[in-house]
């Protein structure tokens, strides 16, 4: 799986997304313009110490993603969409997109992409989820689709032993 920030502007919702991504052995793609800097506090202390662990890439700008995964499978979560996301059938190799805290994707790309844009759906009253949180909501739900492929999916108690 693989996580594309398009434009991401607050770094802590960077670096607990970075920290979801080692966790779950995915992939996290970073379009640029980014709202701060790599190197900042607050995306080490969201992402502790797991950042190094991470795969990341940077691109310069939307078109430049585009370049280097020609034919790659995209879906882009807006709350613009039509379908929800539990609708969706997601591949091992697909590629989730989420856009800025302040604007989302930009609805030229959506409209270009109508069909593989997917919403989490949430009361009329809010704008929207929080960046961190709906990369988790859709991330899970499409590894879920996939079986958590080579994930843990059984923890052990530390200081006891379950009874079952």
């Amino acid at each position: 799986m693989h996580i594309v920030l398009h434009q991401p502007e607050i770094p802590a919702n960077t670096g607990n997304i970075g920290r979801t991504c080692v966790a779950t052995g995915t992939s996290l793609h970073l379009i640029e313009p980014l709202g701060f800097r790599l190197d900042e506090k607050s995306i080490r202390r969201a992402g502790m110490d797991y950042w190094g662990q991470l795969d990341v890439t940077r691109y310069i700008n939307y078109a430049e993603f585009q370049e280097r995964h020609p034919g790659a499978k995209i879906w882009y979560a807006t709350t613009k969409a039509k379908r929800v996301y539990t609708e969706a059938s997601f591949s091992p190799d697909d590629y989730l997109m989420f856009g800025k805290e302040s604007g989302g994707i930009p609805e030229e790309i959506l409209v270009e992409n109508e069909r593989a844009c997917i919403r989490i759906p949430m009361m009329d009253q809010i704008r929207s989820l929080n960046l961190s949180n709906a990369v988790a909501i859709v991330l899970y739900e499409a590894l879920r689709q996939n079986h958590f492929g080579g994930m843990q999916t059984q923890g052990e108690l530390h200081r006891l032993q379950w009874r079952d």
